[in-house]
């Protein structure tokens, strides 16, 4: 079968497409209702007042425990003048939340009384109308409103309704939303096919996800949801599950994939053949190629294959609209104002989404911005914030002042620490360990090499860097560094580990590789380190030891910014060999070709090394725990882990 290829039909800018979203389905002020019992509501939206049905309490009833009287028995009494009560007929003893004895209006706290008998009671000043007494109808009186339409119910509301006689709500129903997974290159992990195969995904295969994350998003939002199995990308079979959805009981139709300009990109060809488009494309990134369309007066959107761009278009879209259905505010998250530790450029007329960490470092909130490709999830659960990038500016300067939407809570964010520079794979065990040390302390580390480490300090942008940095006139490691680049910052310096760089190849060294000499064939493809990567300046200078010239090898100019990410690279055959630790090739059961070990330190200044979170992570750092797992990962050496270099 023959695919012709999509075109956008003109792009909306954000604002416009949500508007014509709203003009076409906002209007649900029938929305369907329904009855549940109020231990089952929570979390749903009342369709209409509730008012109470009993007044609470519903007698007059003892606020403390003492003794009932009538108030009017024990005007006159006082120190000097004490006056006594019979028991039993002028005081009679009561508990709290008892109901209160005939013609009695007030409560002498025992703690007050001075009992001279079985028979007498003394008290020393006198009780006042009402003292001490829950009136009927002083928390609740019957037939006054309880809560309004449209109010959301929480778990406190329960005690409310229940005290207040009501034991069922009428609410609005949960709008029901049925999502449709597509395209042949997805294979469902619970499926028998994935199940049968013993090495994971094959070659070309993806494991299929979105259906999952939306339909959790879509609880969140305030629906419900059912899944459909993977369709393949077959315009027959998708129209056929699209009307099933629409002719049912849904409210909206979700499909996933398929909704870009590619030829296999089926959405736009299936909603226009049972219904309207109304957006194809919006003017954001990530989330551009997101579909709206009509059938039947039924919402069907199109929602973007790769998993960034479908959290950003549904939390766009699809979400506000369930809320607006059920009369919710849209959400909103908390904002802070950040500053970047680097210029953030983007696209003039795209909105852009940019995901950062974030962390307090001084008086700022620093955000460091995260990978952007739209198809990369740990550029979200990896996030702090969101800073969003209006659609008329070409990027953000460094130490440009910017809102941000935060993803955690503002305290957890002041209470992480926020290392820059080189990757270590011993960075993800320190982030483990102290994440499950009490204290609610977060490790957030960013790989932009050692040197951007540095710069990082330099511009106030950390708590510490890690670095690998070789001074190749000494052969020691950092400290030229430290005083060549921040003269003015007092540092400390701890070695963290030394480990085993090299050659990572594949398993039993198909291509024949000895080591750097073989970079220069004409039949290896090499991975490199980003420039200004402790890594990027070793390799340089035994390529000048060797005498090789760079230009002569393949794939010197291709660079990752891991050493996991150069791993990967060799697994998946872009490249034959690149220049990582030990524990990366270890990590993926490659082969590896010893180079050097070499001292990775964390550069820390002395103004944070008193700070109580930097003092925990010494301490992990210094723990036996610590250094056996990091010599688990293999390929480091732990005989000086946690000692000050200076």
């Amino acid at each position: 079968m023959s695919h012709k290829r999509n075109i956008y039909l003109k792009m909306k800018p954000l604002a416009e497409a949500r508007q014509i979203m709203f003009g076409a389905f906002g209007n649900q002020a029938s929305w369907p209702k329904e009855q549940v019992p109020v231990t089952e509501a929570v979390g749903q939206v009342l369709a209409e007042a509730v008012v109470a049905q009993l007044s609470s309490p519903n007698v007059h009833t003892a606020a403390m425990d003492g003794i009932a009287v009538k108030a009017a028995n024990t005007f006159g009494a006082c120190e000097t003048a004490p006056k006594t009560l019979i028991a039993g007929n002028q005081a009679i003893y009561v508990n709290t939340g008892q109901v209160m004895p005939p013609d009695t209006d007030a409560v002498i706290m025992i703690e007050y009384l001075n009992i001279l008998d079985d028979d007498h009671i003394e008290i020393e000043a006198p009780a006042f109308p009402w003292q001490h007494v829950r009136k009927v109808g002083e928390d609740i009186v019957a037939t006054e409103l309880l809560f309004p339409g449209n109010h959301q119910v929480t778990p406190y509301c329960i005690g409310a309704l229940i005290s207040g006689g009501v034991f069922s709500v009428p609410v609005k129903r949960f709008p029901r939303v049925l999502i449709i997974p597509t395209g042949g290159e997805v294979i469902d992990w619970q499926g028998d096919e994935y199940q049968n195969q013993d090495s994971g995904p094959k070659p070309g295969q993806v494991l299929e996800s979105n259906s999952h994350v939306l339909g959790k998003l879509v609880e969140s939002f305030g629906g419900k949801y059912n899944k459909l199995p993977i369709i393949a990308d077959d315009a027959a079979l998708i129209r056929q599950a699209v009307k099933t959805g629409i002719d049912g009981d849904y409210d909206m139709v979700l499909t996933i994939g398929g909704s870009s300009a590619g030829a296999k990109d089926l959405a736009k060809t299936v909603f226009t053949s049972i219904g309207d488009v109304l957006v194809h494309g919006v003017t954001i990134m990530p989330g551009k190629p997101i579909l709206v369309a009509t059938v039947d007066g039924k919402p069907v959107f199109g929602i973007p294959g790769y998993q960034v761009s479908a959290i950003i278009a549904f939390e766009q879209f699809v979400g506000p609209l369930i809320r607006h259905w059920l009369g919710l505010p849209e959400k909103r998250r908390e904002t802070a104002i950040v500053t970047p530790t680097r210029k953030i450029p983007s696209k003039l007329g795209t909105e852009e989404f940019v995901r950062v960490k974030l962390g307090a470092v001084g008086d700022r909130l620093v955000a460091t911005p995260l990978s952007r490709g739209s198809g990369n999830i740990t550029s979200i659960t990896e996030a702090d914030g969101i800073i969003r990038i209006p659609h008329h500016m070409e990027g953000i300067l460094d130490d440009e002042a910017v809102s941000a939407e935060l993803l955690r809570p503002l305290a957890a964010v002041k209470n992480t620490i926020v290392a820059v520079g080189s990757h270590d794979n011993t960075l993800d065990v320190l982030a483990d360990m102290i994440q499950t040390r009490p204290g609610f302390i977060s490790l957030s580390s960013s790989h932009v090499g050692s040197m951007g480490g540095l710069m990082a300090l330099k511009k106030e942008g950390c708590h510490l860097a890690g670095a690998h940095l070789l001074d190749t006139q000494t052969g020691d490691y950092n400290r030229s560094y430290i005083k060549r680049y921040l003269p003015d910052i007092n540092c400390r310096l701890l070695t963290l580990a030394h480990r085993d760089q090299g050659l990572i190849i594949l398993k039993n060294n198909p291509k024949k590789i000895k080591g750097l000499e073989d970079l220069s064939r004409e039949d290896v493809v090499f991975i490199n380190r980003q420039n200004g990567s402790g890594t990027r300046i070793l390799l340089d200078y035994r390529l000048n030891q060797l005498g090789i010239d760079p230009e002569t090898i393949a794939g010197y100019t291709n660079e990752e910014f891991t050493h996991m990410a150069v791993a990967v690279a060799v697994l998946s055959g872009a490249a034959d060999t690149g220049l990582g630790i030990f524990a990366a090739a270890r990590a993926l059961d490659l082969d590896f070709i010893p180079v050097v070990t070499e001292q990775y330190d964390l550069i820390i200044p002395e103004k944070y090394e008193q700070w109580e979170n930097i003092q925990t992570l010494l301490a992990i750092i210094r723990s036996d725990e610590f250094k056996r797992r990091v010599v688990d990962l293999g390929g480091y050496h732990t005989e000086k882990t946690g000692e000050w270099v200076v």
